[in-house]
């Protein structure tokens, strides 16, 4: 992974993850349906990097933070992923151990 620009591969490895199509998160994040994939697409190669509005449309439908897409660290990336993923109970219960 490039340390200049992480945003391509997490995007790709989260869509994986979540079991969408590129098409179905492109229309899931607003895009519209006719260009959903390609746009997906150009945005996985790393052609295009989305606007923040719409780095935050894919970040809601993925269910991750917007901070996940450009963690310096693999490590990082999958603290992240798996704090956006607890209850809000376990999100509170860890607030209160980090004081």
């Amino acid at each position: 992974m490039s340390a200049e620009a992480p945003f391509s591969k997490r995007l790709k490895e989260a869509r994986i993850r979540a079991g969408l199509t590129q098409h179905d998160l492109g229309v899931l994040a607003g895009i519209e349906e006719d260009n959903a994939s390609a746009k997906m697409n150009q945005y996985e190669q790393g052609v295009h990097i989305p606007k923040f509005p719409r780095l935050k449309d894919l970040a809601k439908a993925l269910k991750v933070p917007t901070a996940y897409f450009y963690a310096e660290s693999n490590e990082l990336a999958e603290l992240l992923y798996r704090y956006e993923q607890l209850s809000s109970k376990k999100r509170q219960e860890l607030a209160k151990f980090l004081k």
